[in-house]
């Protein structure tokens, strides 16, 4: 490269002396880096008389590709310069469905705030999806329910715990209770969300634990917006985190609150990583940063 730059100086300034100061280097080390170019190529680039320096024809033509190969230098050096910089540069950001609308406002004013610099990219996924793009790196970091599970392994970051909370019609039995027992699931027909959603399995191992069979008929849903509007419709109860309660039930006069005792069931949300990744540290502070703007959820940060 020192070669290259040597040789498009002089094509510039189509004098030594003038080339060498242009780029730090003695006239000398100038000359001889312009030579071993020509040696290497095996042709002559530049003629050298006593005035002035002439760019040969072929000359010409390879300092247009010599350019273009130290424009790229340079822009693959900043792209590593930028990324040795913490918070800067592109970064994917893998959201499951049932935590995105809850949790991106304020990852965003996080992001906005705290991380000016970061090009946030956010891909809403279910988990399969996700973990998936992990793995072969068209994401680089996943915001998802965890163990994160998936057949390569993964780097767990937790934030924090949150409760299920079981939506039901106003005029339902246990509407607006508090402190139910897990086992009133037996008697309910819980609607579930579709297949690959990673909160119907969660939902369904609940039910499961206390023997109840949350079949919903052949009722399902592909999000939760849907899931609590066929509940307000009188079609069963079903199960929502407590990140979600206000924004899908606030919607509508047509829903209650169960809330269970405690312990109530729940599930854990935190960061994915891959292990080993250059950006570890990086990370563990991102996640660190989200637990301070997510105190103002329903939830138990995990320090």
């Amino acid at each position: 490269m020192a070669q290259l730059r040597a040789f498009v100086a002089v094509a510039e300034h189509l004098h030594f002396r003038e080339a060498a100061a242009a780029i730090g280097t003695s006239q000398p080390g100038l000359s001889g880096a312009v030579a071993a170019l020509e040696e290497t190529l095996g042709a002559q680039l530049v003629e050298r008389t006593t005035r002035r320096v002439i760019v040969t024809p072929l000359g010409e033509r390879v300092v247009g590709h010599a350019r273009r190969v130290l424009g790229s230098l340079h822009a693959l050096t900043e792209e590593v310069e930028a990324a040795r910089r913490p918070f800067t540069g592109p970064l994917h950001l893998g959201v499951i469905p049932t935590v995105a609308p809850y949790l991106l406002p304020a990852v965003l004013r996080l992001v906005r705030d705290r991380f000016p610099e970061l090009e946030l990219h956010v891909h809403e996924e279910r988990t399969p999806s996700l973990l998936d793009g992990l793995a072969t790196g068209r994401l680089d970091v996943l915001l998802l329910a965890l163990p994160a599970g998936g057949a390569s392994p993964t780097r767990d970051i937790p934030l924090f715990d949150e409760d299920f909370v079981l939506v039901t019609p106003p005029d339902h039995a246990l509407a607006g209770r508090a402190d139910v027992p897990r086992d009133v699931l037996l008697d309910l027909d819980v609607l579930l969300l579709e297949e690959g959603h990673c909160l119907r399995d969660q939902a369904l191992d609940i039910c499961r634990e206390v023997g109840a069979d949350p079949s919903g008929g052949t009722t399902r849903a592909a999000g939760l917006s849907t899931l609590v509007q066929l509940v307000a419709g009188g079609l069963g109860v079903t199960l929502l985190p407590a990140t979600a309660l206000d924004v899908e039930a606030g919607r509508t006069d047509r829903l209650a609150a169960v809330r269970f005792a405690a312990p109530a069931p729940g599930r854990r949300i935190g960061l994915a990583t891959r292990p080993g990744s250059a950006r570890t540290p990086e990370y563990d502070r991102f996640a660190a940063a989200l637990r301070t703007v997510l105190t103002e959820l329903p939830v138990r940060i995990i320090e």
